[in-house]
């Protein structure tokens, strides 16, 4: 009996892009050299920035006539339906092909050509280097190995492609089953679908909404929800900052179905993290743009396509940049150490109404002030390896190392979810576009990759308490639903593990030694350490630090400071570290005026809240503007 074949709508990529095909399953007719050759063929395959770059943009046949292909071997017997075609990336080069025919073969040996009718099919390609388009095969076929055969190409080029090949296992060969050890529902959700999860220890809430107007839904998991609880340390994942990077998104979905799953089992290290943590999920910081990109699709969308949020802003550059402002202090001051290191204000320019600050960097930066985040990972993708801060160079240089004071805390936290990630782990694995991270240890500083001024770590590190870098989860940024179970067992243990890591280091609580009351905003220095923390309104705080013996001052306005010696074990809990601060007397303070003594003052503290008064300020300014422009009927304006 014949086998029953599956809906054309259910074939997934092969996995050209996801690298889940081999290079070795890849050949070609000819290739113009080795950094051309067929394994670069793949679908969204980035390129070096050096012409002749060993790792290029394409394959690229050597020769231009209608004799060339580029074969994929599917392993075992494959319902073919479609291909997607790609360009050249490359910045020296416009090459692409605008027409192809597709071969079909059971032994790579015998060939035949897919036919419309009694004619051989002509699929159209490209028109540009990176659009992605699509070309239904006539007559769903059963075959193991596909040639894609180039019949014209840019008059101006050569032949080159990328290339994504959608096919159907038969029944029981299906390559991308993978085992639900977890129960989860993987499948790319609707927008709506993140608000679903267990009442008992969550709390759904909005930060904002996103330009067009789709709200920033954030999911908490605590056993006391929608409250900060004395000493316990707040968590969170930002996912979705580029709308196409929707791994981190789905990942987070499935994170928050773990989390509540397991919790009802009584798994107890997820009971432990629930209840001694409070963990804030942001699944989509850029709805806008994960919706167009959705909507085009996981193979379609091409490398860009709802990156940006709808006003065209890169979210990952639009923050502050603090750095310049806090390197430009020091470099002007007589002693750089007097400089404050941390709770740097925003810029007064950032706070009016007509800068450059997208709706959903304001939603956020007002998040980051309401509540006292620990540490927090921002998941992006389009590459595999995990980046710290400064992602910001000095003097603008496009590729510099450039560590903060925390650098090797950092790299620990790097390290923690490299090692444990199931690809990035793997010496085996191949390259990605063009950069070897594996000489790194799949870790680097964000400025010794590249340079991103305005970074959401950068601001976050020098403006709050939170420590928080960037996982670059895959090669795909978008990858097909059926990647996703394949996806979570890579990522899980390394989401996990580096969520536990927010119970390192110091944590403790500062109070008024008569009342006993906690104090806001106390300075909490570690010597040999240029960078303070701040307690939070309850006076608890929480110092990451790595193993070892520190000596930690801690001063607030109108009181004495305090110092003690805290130790930091290699047991993954934090060493308890209270303090007690005795208030000035007034007569004190009155007879230090009188001899022209300055008590110390907080002046950044207070600027930084003005800054923030204003920035919201002119952030609701701007959406009562917008909610009166959507309410405006179109083709002419509201009369009373």
């Amino acid at each position: 009996a014949a086998l029953p074949l599956p809906a054309l709508s259910d074939c997934p990529p092969l996995g050209l892009e996801s690298l889940r095909v081999d290079d070795s399953q890849i050949r070609a007719s000819s290739s113009q050299r080795s950094g051309l050759g067929p394994q670069r063929g793949r679908l969204n395959i980035q390129s070096g920035i050096q012409d002749g770059d060993l790792y290029d943009g394409a394959w690229c046949a050597q020769f231009k006539d209608r004799q060339q292909w580029l074969e994929v071997d599917a392993v075992h017997p494959t319902l073919f339906t479609g291909v997607i075609l790609q360009g050249r990336n490359s910045i020296w080069s416009w090459d692409w092909v605008e027409t192809y025919k597709v071969q079909l073969s059971n032994d790579s040996v015998g060939w035949q050509t897919c036919m419309n009718g009694t004619t051989e099919t002509i699929f159209k390609g490209n028109r540009d280097p990176e659009t992605p388009v699509l070309g239904l095969l006539p007559t769903p076929t059963v075959a193991r190995f596909i040639r894609i055969n180039p019949q014209s190409w840019f008059s101006n080029g050569s032949i080159c492609l990328r290339a994504e090949v959608l096919g159907c296992g038969l029944q029981g060969r299906y390559r991308w089953e993978f085992l639900k050890h977890d129960d989860l529902d993987f499948r790319h959700h609707s927008y709506m679908e993140m608000r679903k999860c267990c009442p008992n220890i969550t709390r759904i809430y909005t930060i904002g909404r996103s330009y067009m107007g789709l709200k920033l839904y954030v999911m908490e998991f605590s056993d006391n929800p929608g409250k900060h609880e004395l000493g316990e340390p707040e968590f969170r994942y930002v996912a979705g900052m580029h709308g196409n990077e929707a791994l981190g998104r789905e990942l987070l979905l499935n994170l928050m179905q773990f989390l509540c799953k397991e919790y009802l089992k009584g798994n107890q290290r997820v009971v432990r993290l629930v209840t001694e943590t409070r963990i804030h999920l942001l699944p989509s910081m850029n709805p806008d743009g994960y919706e167009a990109a959705y909507e085009k699709g996981s193979e379609l969308a091409g490398w860009a396509d709802g990156r940006y949020n709808f006003e065209g802003i890169d979210l990952n550059h639009n923050f502050p940049d603090l750095n310049n402002i806090l390197w430009d202090a020091q470099e002007k001051a007589a002693d750089a150490s007097k400089v404050p290191n941390h709770y740097i204000p925003i810029p007064e320019y950032y706070t009016r109404e007509d800068a450059t600050v997208a709706p959903e960097t304001r939603a956020v930066i007002s998040w980051m002030q309401d509540i006292p985040f620990v540490l927090g990972a921002n998941l992006h993708g389009g590459e595999l390896v995990v980046t710290y801060p400064f992602d910001c160079t000095r003097d603008w240089a496009p590729q510099e190392n450039t560590p903060t004071a925390d650098d090797t805390f950092f790299r620990w936290l790097a390290s923690v979810y490299a090692s444990t990630h199931l690809v990035l782990s793997n010496p085996d694995r191949r390259v990605c576009h063009y950069e070897d991270f594996q000489s790194h240890n799949n870790i680097i500083n964000g400025g010794a990759w590249h340079t991103v001024p305005g970074s959401m770590n950068d601001f976050s590190y020098l403006h709050t308490n939170c420590l928080e870098l960037t996982v670059e989860l895959s090669c795909d940024k978008f990858p097909h639903a059926s990647e996703l179970p394949a996806e979570w067992e890579n990522n899980k243990e390394s989401l996990l593990v580096y969520l536990e890591q927010v119970h390192r280091g110091i944590k403790g609580v500062v109070r008024d030694k008569v009342s006993r009351q906690g104090i806001a905003d106390a300075i909490i220095k570690v010597d040999g350490h240029a960078h303070d923390i701040r307690s939070a309104a309850d006076g608890d705080f929480w110092r990451l630090l790595n193993p070892g013996e520190y000596k930690v001052v801690v001063w607030a306005k109108g009181y004495f400071p305090s110092m003690r010696r805290c130790r930091v074990g290699m047991e993954p809990r934090p060493t308890i570290c209270d303090f007690t601060l005795t208030e000035i007397p007034a007569q004190r303070l009155k007879e230090i005026h009188a001899k022209g003594g300055r008590v110390p003052q907080d002046h950044q503290l207070r600027v930084r809240a003005l800054r923030l008064r204003k920035l919201r300020a002119s952030t609701k300014a701007i959406n009562r503007r917008r909610e009166k422009q959507q309410l405006q009927p179109r083709g002419g304006s509201m009369k009373n």
